[in-house]
């Protein structure tokens, strides 16, 4: 027994809080940044990165709210100045703010609203979550407003307890931040607020002395912060008085038009495709928090039960001393804890109904629903949640695997239109040609991997043209779209080649168990007929 004891000892001291923790982000910094370039890149990926080196080369950025705010492209041209300019590094700022999520974890931890079970657990989700990683090696605005979002909420909190300025100097930076990401972020700043304005409403959250200063210099930075910006350092100052309607009208006319649209539930089997323990555990979590919240508090009970025991009759002095008392341990029993999942859960279903709600449904949408919910799933975390938890581990390993480090095209729709590893041999034969022809609407990725003087060998025509212009000056490659091109071309060999691919709801729907065990089936794809020129012997 007293080896046991020693042993035990011995583990305990090996495998601290800080220790697990520690071991967690190096978890998380691995599965951000190794083999970062190993997928080629997604469309999206492409053009953001094609427009941070047309900063970085040749100045020129000004606001379009079809490809989102400020923030990626200055922060990626500043990459490719120090580090240049390639697949890998456009990826490791995504992948560092990814793995920031992790330490802001730590931080409420330490202002004492989570405890240490539940912050090892709600880390190593946000660790593992396959959308997690998979954005989070993902050229996209998402993953930087997240960070900002969390920021931001670890700001506030500190701001709360502390009382110190540059706390909330800290939550103006954060939320600019945002804001110069996406244009949802408002919606996000607007749940945020109505809460803790309620709370201090409530005297959950109480605000030092010097408040109002301190706002009027979170809306001083945050200005100044947001007019550099999306100025472009002063370059578009018109952008500054129509900007905000520009991106209104056109986020308004996706939302009406439902370009990328889907059903209200469209994230719901996202959720149960690649995060199934977190959601199932939230879901308790917010079963719990409902059950607790309705029903009497344990103090409130013992003082029905004492009433009903007593035989004799209570006086008014007595009922009211032991109702005080009562009260007294009820207050005195409340976590400031209780107050941080009651916001969680807020922010959780808030988001969950504003994505439902907006027309253009996105998978990357998924991870700002994903953030609170990591939090909710650790809501009254006793053994049998968190033996849930680590069980489901195995699963988010596997589809974190699956997604993100098998380098094939797969047929899941985290990837919603990925350009096909089919490109790599593409490409292939566009470096050993001194001469290409492109006539095809879709031909992205090309412009960012033939950026600069590497297009000079290209000829592009953005349709089907006749056959004679396209074999003029006899090029060794002709790229056209496989449904606007020819049968053959005289003196060349024809294959066909996908450019795009994404996951057909259509194909795979009389199947949806068997694609779930499986991933596998049919999927929808972009392709482009390759025409190289024979070789004479």
């Amino acid at each position: 027994m007293q080896q046991a004891a020693i042993f035990s000892s011995k583990i305990k001291q090996l495998f601290t809080f800080e220790r697990i923790f520690f071991l967690i982000l190096l978890v998380t910094i691995v599965v951000r940044f190794w083999n970062l370039d190993l997928k080629l890149f997604h469309h999206d990926e492409a053009i953001h990165s094609w427009f941070s080196y047309e900063l970085l080369t040749k100045g020129t950025w000004m606001y379009d709210p079809s490809y989102h705010g400020p923030f990626l492209y200055y922060i990626t041209a500043g990459m490719f100045s120090v580090f240049g300019d390639s697949d890998l590094v456009a990826r490791l700022l995504p992948a560092l703010f990814g793995t920031l999520l992790i330490p802001l974890v730590y931080c409420i931890y330490r202002l004492g609203y989570i405890n240490k079970n539940q912050t090892l657990v709600a880390a190593i989700f946000l660790a593992l979550s396959p959308d997690m990683v998979y954005f989070s090696r993902f050229l996209r605005h998402d993953i930087f407003m997240l960070f900002f979002t969390l920021l931001l909420l670890v700001a506030l909190l500190y701001y709360f307890e502390r009382g110190q300025t540059r706390f909330a100097v800290i939550a103006a930076i954060a939320a600019a931040g945002g804001l110069a990401c996406k244009e949802e972020m408002p919606v996000i700043l607007l749940i945020f607020a109505s809460f803790f304005l309620y709370a201090i409403w409530r005297g959950k959250f109480i605000l030092p002395p010097r408040w109002k200063r301190d706002l009027i210099l979170c809306l001083f930075t945050l200005i100044a912060i947001m007019a550099i910006l999306y100025s472009g350092f002063g370059v578009h100052l018109e952008t500054l008085q129509s900007g905000w309607l520009e991106a209104i009208k056109h986020w308004t006319a996706m939302h009406n038009q439902q370009r990328l649209g889907g059903p209200w539930f469209f994230y719901v089997p996202l959720f149960l495709l690649y995060e199934l323990p977190i959601f199932i555990l939230a879901v308790i979590g917010v079963i719990l928090f409902m059950v607790t919240g309705i029903h009497p508090s344990p103090p409130l009970m013992r003082l029905k039960n004492w009433i009903l025991l007593r035989d004799s009759r209570l006086t008014v002095a007595q009922l009211a001393g032991t109702a005080l008392r009562q009260l007294k341990e009820k207050q005195a029993g409340y976590s400031k804890s209780d107050e941080f999942f009651r916001f969680c859960i807020y922010w959780m279903l808030l988001s969950m109904a504003f994505y439902a709600y907006v027309g253009e449904k996105v998978p990357w949408l998924l991870i700002h629903q994903l953030l609170p919910m990591c939090f909710v799933a650790v809501y009254k975390l006793n053994w049998q949640k968190t033996a849930v938890a680590i069980v489901g581990c195995i699963f988010l390993v596997v589809m974190t695997w699956h997604v993100a480090f098998v380098p094939v095209d797969i047929n899941e729709p985290i990837v919603q239109v990925q350009n096909s590893e089919d490109m790599h041999m593409v490409m292939q034969l566009i470096d050993a040609s001194d001469h290409v022809v492109v006539a095809s609407k879709d031909y992205w990725p090309l412009p960012w991997y033939y950026r600069g003087d590497r297009w000079s060998k290209i000829s592009f025509y953005g349709n089907l043209t006749d056959e004679d212009t396209l074999t003029q000056n006899d090029p060794d490659v002709i790229i056209l779209h496989d449904t606007e091109s020819y049968p053959s071309l005289k003196g060349y060999d024809k294959v066909t080649y996908k450019l795009s691919y994404w996951f057909s709801v259509y194909d795979n729907q009389n199947r949806l168990i068997d694609y779930y065990l499986h991933r596998d089936g049919k999927m929808g794809s972009i392709n482009i007929d390759v025409f190289t020129q024979r070789k004479t012997v």
